[in-house]
């Protein structure tokens, strides 16, 4: 292996220092460090960080490898800062059985631009009429610890119970789309104000947030880990603080999208003019699951990350084909890419605030995915999964230029702080100076 010397680098916000990276980790660090065999990258004004971890990402493949594969995937994730990601089970055959399983944890080893975590479905074909082949997953070399049916609730509490009964045994977590699915019928967009301006039927926040209620009594009777995917209201901040506050084993994740986007953005205008000029009413690029909120909504989320209410960020990378996403509005597929412009919202909601930022994309997302070797900040010793952003950097982000295959940001044209300058896994790159490197 290629050995690295990266000099004058801020470790996640520190004072400069340099690293050394040899056999896959951290072999040194400290001021003024030599290698004559390493290559040698100047970081000054660059931060490393612990290589990002995504608790939520669609790769598509099997079925859908027009709109992604696990390798474009991958490469995206890459060129995002990130190390690992755990890929979501509604492909097509869906990921209900050892066998799917592992053919995507095997088609990320086989891409080694990031580890792909596979993600189990809870019930045999998303149906949510009967439990899935759990044990096996588990047993399985993907080492399957997560399960969700996300696109879908279980909404069957019965059936919820006994996907968290069962998980329990080998410690592993159920992750919830919180989705009351009687409430949602023919939804298109968030309940309110705007929703009636422009005749679009509504998704109200109650359905949201009477599952993650619910879940999280069940979670508390049951004594299991439960994770609650993409919160987007203020009311679903409330059920989780009181939960927490009683000691129930819930975590939760909040998307960049729902931190930066309200539902003003589908009516065609936002407070976001000054740097970005949204498209026509109704573009269905903003289409997404759940439904973008309002401002008052974005707010209680920023709270609730920076106080830890909400644990992490994950990305809920939704890529489409054209044809799934350039139609109607009613006929548009919901969803968003999002790995390649996460950090980027990071930066701008929370600012440079690197501690946070790690932990809440990698040291905690790593945690809850019991991701061995990943979220650990780099240093003596650890393996050496890591990305380099210089905050400095601005860039207009042009959906033709992104790695996915597909090209339904919600940011196209917008100017985002922040650049991926390298990544490297076990120690080798992925990215350098920007660019992939395979």
């Amino acid at each position: 292996m290629t050995a690295y010397l990266i000099k004058n680098v801020s470790v996640v916000g520190a004072a400069p220092t340099d690293l050394l990276i040899r056999d896959g980790v951290v072999a040194e660090a400290g001021v003024g460090l030599t290698a004559p065999d390493a290559t040698v990258l100047d970081a000054t004004g660059l931060v490393a960080l612990p290589g990002l971890v995504d608790l939520h990402t669609h790769l598509r493949e099997p079925g859908r490898e027009d709109a992604e594969t696990v390798e474009s995937g991958s490469r995206a994730a890459a060129l995002g800062g990130y190390t690992a990601v755990c890929a979501m089970a509604n492909t097509s055959p869906v990921a209900d059985t050892a066998g799917v399983v592992e053919q995507v944890w095997r088609l990320g080893r086989e891409a080694g631009l990031v580890d792909v975590q596979p993600i189990g479905a809870v019930t045999v074909g998303l149906a949510g009429e009967r439990l899935a082949e759990l044990g096996a997953m588990a047993d399985s070399a993907a080492h399957v610890r997560i399960f969700s049916d996300d696109g879908h609730c279980v909404a069957d509490p019965k059936l919820m119970r006994r996907a968290l009964e069962y998980v329990k045994a080998f410690d592993g977590v159920i992750a919830q789309h919180a989705e009351e699915p009687r409430l949602t019928e023919g939804a298109q967009m968030h309940e309110g104000e705007v929703s009636t301006r422009l005749g679009l039927t509504g998704w109200p926040a109650v359905a949201e947030e009477a599952i993650i209620a619910r879940d999280v009594l069940l979670a508390e009777h049951v004594g299991s880990r439960l994770h609650i995917c993409h919160v987007s209201t203020a009311g679903s901040v409330e059920v989780l603080r009181h939960a927490k506050a009683r000691g129930v084993r819930v975590t939760a994740e909040v998307t960049p999208h729902h931190l930066l986007l309200t539902d003003e953005v589908v009516s065609g205008s936002s407070e976001l003019a000054d740097n970005w000029s949204p498209t026509a009413p109704y573009d269905p690029v903003f289409k997404v699951n759940p439904p973008l909120r309002t401002a008052g909504d974005v707010a209680a989320l920023r709270t609730a990350l920076a106080e830890g209410v909400i644990d992490i960020i994950a990305t809920d990378h939704a890529p489409h084909a054209v044809e799934d996403k350039e139609c109607e509005w009613a006929y548009a597929r919901p969803g968003m890419l999002g790995l390649e412009t996460a950090l980027s919202i990071a930066l701008d909601v929370l600012g440079p605030q690197w501690d946070l930022i790690a932990e809440r994309m990698s040291r905690t997302p790593a945690r809850i995915a019991g991701l061995d070797g990943h979220g650990v900040d780099p240093a003596p010793g650890v393996p050496a999964n890591l990305t380099l952003v210089d905050p400095a950097a601005r860039r207009v982000i042009e959906p033709a230029e992104l790695a996915s295959r597909s090209r339904n940001t919600p940011y196209a044209r917008m100017t985002l702080p922040g650049r991926i300058v390298a990544t490297f896994l076990r120690g080798e790159p992925t990215v350098l100076d920007g660019k992939a490197v395979k």
